[in-house]
C-alpha cells in the first residue's frame, strides 16, 4: 500500500509538472477590416500539444474573427449553417470539454478556436489521442480582452495567433540585481560602521536626541521561531482571506517604509547648515523633546511620499519607482537594526527560512485544490481576487522585452524583501536568475541564496582560521579603554611589589600626600619611586637641563 501511494504521488507530481510545461502564453494580433486604429496584441493561454503556433507574426495567417459567444459549442446544433470556413470563432467556456469544442470547430472548417473565459485562464488540456486528432490551435482569451477588442476595432476584425520566443533573461534582471546587491552592501556597511563607531566612541556625548541612533536588535533562536511561525500564519491567512488582509499589509508597508526612509535620510539632513532651530517648550507627546525643525520637515516629507504611493500604487507607469525606493529604504533600515550576533544564529535562521520557502513553493501545490503554489499565488495576487491588489513587499521592475509575459499575467519581474533582508550574496542571486531563465517559472530564491550564503561565509571563515570565533560571535575582543595617563616603559629595572609594600607601611599623613606627586607630572617624566615613595633619581628631562 505504501509503495502504491508513493507511485500515485509521483505520478501526480509528474502530471502537475507536465501541465505546467505544456501551458504557454501566446498573443493574438487583432486588426480592423475597415482600417482605422493600428493593430493590438492580446494575451492568450494555449496548449502546444493541440497545435503549435508560429513564432513569427509574419508567418501567422490573418483570419476573420467571428463572435460566436452566444453558444457554448458543445453539440452540432450549436454550429452555424455555413460553418466556420477559414475563420477563428470565439465561443464561451463551459458545459463540455475543450476537446468537444475544438473537434466541432475543426469539423466545420475553423482554422483556430478562441474560448472566452470570465474565470481564471487555465490550459486547455486533453489526452494523447485527442491531441493527435486535432490539428488547429486552441487557446483561452479573457472576457475583458474580448470586450476591448470589439470596443476598439468594431465587429469586423481579423486576428492572427502566434507565440514569439521568450528571451532567456530580461534586461530588468540586471536592474534588480544591482538594487538587491547594492542594498545588501550598503546596509551591511552602514551596520558595520555603526558598530565600530560605538565600540571606539562610547564616551562621546551627543548634541541632542536627534543624533542618538537606534539600538540594534540581536536575533535569538526564540525570535527566529516566532518570526517563522508568524510568516507561515500570515501567508496562509493571506491565501484564504487575501481581499481582506491585503489592505492591512499595504497600511503596514506605508508606515514601515516611511520610518525606513526617515532613518536613511536623517544623517544627510543633519549635515545641512540650516533648520537647526528647535520647537519651543511644550508638553505634547514627542514634541516635548524639542526636535529640530528640519527633522520635523523630513518626517512630513517621508509620510507624504508613502501616502502618494498608497494613493497611486496601481499606476503601473511610475508607481513602481516609488515602491522600489520605499522598499529599499525599509530594507536598509532593517539591515541596520536587526543583527545576527553569531554565525550559529545566522545558520539557524537561514535553514528555517530555506525549509519555509521550499515548502510553500514546491510542496503546497500538492495540498491546494487549485494545484497552485501558496507562495506564488500570494506574491503575485490571486487571479480571482476581487480587489486586484498586489502585495507591496517586493522590488518590481517592468519587463523590458516585448514578450507574452509582458502582456499577460506578469508584466513585472519581482524580488521579495525577504530575499534581500536575508544575506543575499551576488552569486546566490545569479544562480536564482539562471534557474528562473531555465525553468521559466517563479523560483524560491532562498533555495539558492541560503546554500550560497552559508557556504561562502563558512568557507571564508575556515580559510582565515576564524570559524570558531565566527560561529560563536567571539571575533571581537572586549574593548578595555586605556587611560591617557598610562606611564611609559621604565628606563631601568623596577621593583613593583616593594614599592607597594613600602607605601602600605607609611604613616597615614604621608600616604595621602606622596603618592599624588607622580600623577601630577606628565607621563613621560615619571620615574620609579624609592622606598619612601619619593623619586630616587632626577627626572631625565630635568637632569639633561641641569647638565
Amino acid at each position: 500500500m505504501a509503495a502504491a501511494a508513493a507511485v500515485a504521488w509521483l505520478r501526480a507530481a509528474v502530471l502537475l509538472f507536465v501541465a505546467q510545461v505544456t501551458c504557454e502564453y501566446g498573443m493574438v494580433r487583432v486588426v480592423s477590416e475597415m482600417g482605422g486604429p493600428k493593430g493590438k496584441d492580446y494575451c492568450i493561454l494555449y496548449n502546444p500539444q493541440w497545435a503549435h503556433l508560429p513564432h513569427d507574426l509574419g508567418k501567422a495567417s490573418l483570419l476573420q474573427l467571428r463572435d460566436w459567444t452566444a453558444s457554448m459549442l458543445c453539440s452540432p446544433s450549436d454550429l452555424p449553417a455555413k460553418g466556420f470556413s477559414n475563420q477563428i470563432p470565439l465561443v464561451t467556456r463551459g458545459n463540455c470539454t475543450f476537446y468537444e469544442k475544438v473537434r466541432l470547430a475543426q469539423g466545420s472548417g475553423a482554422r483556430g478556436l478562441l474560448i472566452i473565459s470570465k474565470e481564471t485562464l487555465v490550459p486547455p488540456g486533453g489526452n494523447k489521442t485527442q491531441y493527435e486528432e486535432i490539428g488547429i490551435p486552441v487557446a483561452l482569451l479573457s472576457h475583458k480582452d474580448m470586450v476591448d477588442i470589439f470596443k476598439s476595432f468594431g465587429r469586423a476584425v481579423r486576428a492572427a495567433l502566434y507565440a514569439p520566443n521568450e528571451p532567456l533573461l530580461d534586461y530588468n534582471m540586471v536592474i534588480i540585481f544591482i538594487m538587491a546587491v547594492g542594498t545588501v552592501a550598503i546596509g551591511g556597511y552602514w551596520a558595520g560602521s555603526r558598530d565600530v563607531r560605538k565600540r571606539y566612541m562610547k564616551h562621546k556625548r551627543d548634541d541632542g536626541p536627534e543624533k542618538q541612533e537606534d539600538e540594534a536588535v540581536d536575533v535569538t533562536p526564540v525570535m527566529t521561531c516566532v518570526f517563522v511561525v508568524m510568516c507561515c500564519s500570515m501567508l496562509v491567512l493571506l491565501y484564504y482571506f487575501y481581499d481582506h488582509l491585503v489592505y492591512v499589509i499595504i497600511g503596514i508597508f506605508c508606515l514601515a517604509s516611511s520610518t525606513g526612509l526617515y532613518s536613511c535620510l536623517s544623517p544627510l539632513v543633519q549635515r545641512l547648515p540650516f533648520g537647526k532651530c528647535r520647537v519651543p517648550d511644550n508638553n505634547l507627546p514627542y514634541f516635548h523633546k524639542r526636535p529640530q525643525v528640519r527633522m520635523l520637515l523630513l518626517a512630513l516629507f517621508c509620510v507624504a511620499v508613502s501616502v502618494v504611493w498608497g494613493v497611486f500604487r496601481n499606476e503601473d507607469q511610475w508607481a513602481w519607482i516609488l515602491q522600489d525606493a520605499l522598499g529599499i529604504a525599509f530594507c536598509l533600515y532593517m539591515l541596520k537594526t536587526i543583527r545576527l550576533p553569531t554565525f550559529k544564529a545566522c545558520t539557524l535562521l537561514l535553514l528555517v527560512l530555506f525549509i519555509y520557502d521550499v515548502f510553500f513553493v514546491f510542496i503546497t501545490p500538492f495540498l491546494t485544490k487549485s494545484g497552485n503554489s501558496i507562495m506564488v499565488e500570494v506574491a503575485t495576487g490571486p487571479t480571482d481576487s476581487a480587489t486586484h491588489e498586489k502585495l507591496p513587499m517586493v522590488l518590481k521592475v517592468p519587463r523590458l522585452n516585448t514578450s507574452p509575459l509582458a502582456l499577460c499575467d506578469r508584466p513585472f519581474s519581482l524580488l521579495g524583501f525577504g530575499d534581500i533582508l536575508v544575506p543575499a550574496y551576488g552569486i546566490g542571486l545569479l544562480v536564482t536568475f539562471m534557474a528562473l531563465a531555465l525553468m521559466q517559472r517563479g523560483q524560491p530564491a532562498l533555495l539558492y541564496l541560503v546554500p550560497c550564503t552559508l557556504t561562502t561565509s563558512g568557507a571564508l571563515a575556515l580559510w582565515r582560521r576564524e570559524l570558531g570565533m565566527f560561529w560563536t560571535g567571539s571575533g571581537f575582543a572586549k574593548d578595555i579603554p586605556q587611560p591617557s595617563w598610562a606611564p611609559a616603559a621604565a628606563q631601568g629595572p623596577q621593583p613593583p611589589k616593594e614599592s607597594e609594600a613600602t607605601l602600605s607601611q607609611q604613616p597615614p599623613g604621608e600616604a595621602q600626600v606622596l603618592p599624588a606627586l607622580p600623577a601630577e607630572r606628565p607621563p613621560e617624566l615619571t620615574e620609579p619611586k624609592g622606598v619612601a615613595g619619593v623619586s630616587t633619581q632626577e627626572p631625565v628631562g630635568l637632569s639633561g637641563a641641569s647638565a
